[in-house]
């Protein structure tokens, strides 16, 4: 199946021209440096199975296609997969596991990947556990002969706890399992869990990927062949899309990435700071402090 989500770029280049550019050709027919809006549900054919790569919207969108080899550049992963939500994205990821298949969560999870998993995805015998993965030991206690999958969010939010990735890709590889991170509370621009082993990597494109709180959608950024290959064929048969004005805003959104998590993390800090000299409060969970108990690691 066509996919423009492929990308490559060189090794040399910037992290913010990466998000300004990459999946992103002027286009061809006007020259116009942003990508357009191709706002359709279908494409004419010269004739019977004869097109120009485009056959039907939930297949293929050239907007759709240039956010998602963005985003898999910005990752560094092999390909991207756009999606309706976060939830979308993970959902897809899901099925990726069979039935009888265990998977192994970081327990500080987002509700809505603990209520998916919980309530919908038990229903079809899959099994979970939930441990501290910030402590491998207690990952590794949980493994079972049917572990497929490690399913990591770090930080987590909102305590702020840190998964140590290399170790946790090591780990997951000596086992046989897929390393998935959902790395939205980070942004590529603090941290890139494929570079550190993750085979996966997951985003709601909500958060700081749009940057702008007006568009819904989540993001699937693989490196294993036989993964893209599955992705590729269930996002098409799913058709939890990422609609072609949500995929313009969050391409609009990751030019300015870089900006704004130096202001975003700025502030964190300060108020961070401000917070923990506070005599009414308790506790700050804040990486960036020497008193988080991750300080080193973050």
């Amino acid at each position: 199946m066509y996919r423009s989500g492929l990308v490559k770029l060189p090794s040399r280049a910037r992290f913010s021209t990466i998000c300004l550019h990459a999946g992103q050709e002027p286009d061809p027919s006007t020259g116009a440096i942003i990508t357009p809006i191709y706002q359709t549900s279908t494409y004419v054919q010269e004739a019977l199975g004869k097109h120009k790569g485009f056959e039907y919207g939930r297949t293929q969108n050239p907007t759709r296609m240039a956010l998602e080899g963005n985003i898999a550049a910005i990752e560094g992963g092999k390909a991207g997969f756009a999606f309706a939500s976060g939830m979308a994205a993970i959902g897809a990821i899901a099925t990726l596991l069979k039935s009888g298949d265990h998977v192994v969560v970081s327990d500080n999870t987002y509700g809505g990947t603990f209520r998916l998993f919980d309530k919908v995805l038990r229903k079809y015998e899959l099994t979970f556990s939930y441990v501290d993965t910030s402590q491998l030991e207690e990952v590794e206690k949980a493994f079972t002969p049917a572990t497929r999958m490690l399913f990591v969010e770090t930080p987590t939010n909102p305590v702020m706890r840190i998964t140590d990735l290399r170790a946790a890709a090591d780990l997951a590889h000596r086992h046989d399992v897929r390393l998935v991170v959902d790395n939205t509370f980070a942004s590529p621009y603090i941290q890139r869990p494929i570079e550190f082993g993750a085979d996966i990597v997951t985003h709601s494109t909500t958060k700081y990927l749009n940057g702008h709180s007006d568009s819904v959608g989540g993001i699937v950024v693989a490196t294993r062949d036989d993964d893209i290959a599955w992705l590729t064929f269930v996002q098409n048969a799913e058709g939890a899309i990422l609609g072609p004005f949500d995929s313009w805003l969050v391409l609009r959104g990751t030019k300015t990435l870089p900006l704004r998590m130096q202001q975003h993390s700025a502030t964190g800090l300060a108020l961070a700071e401000f917070l923990s000299a506070h005599p009414k409060v308790k506790r700050v969970y804040y990486p960036g402090l020497p008193t988080h108990p991750q300080h080193a690691l973050a």
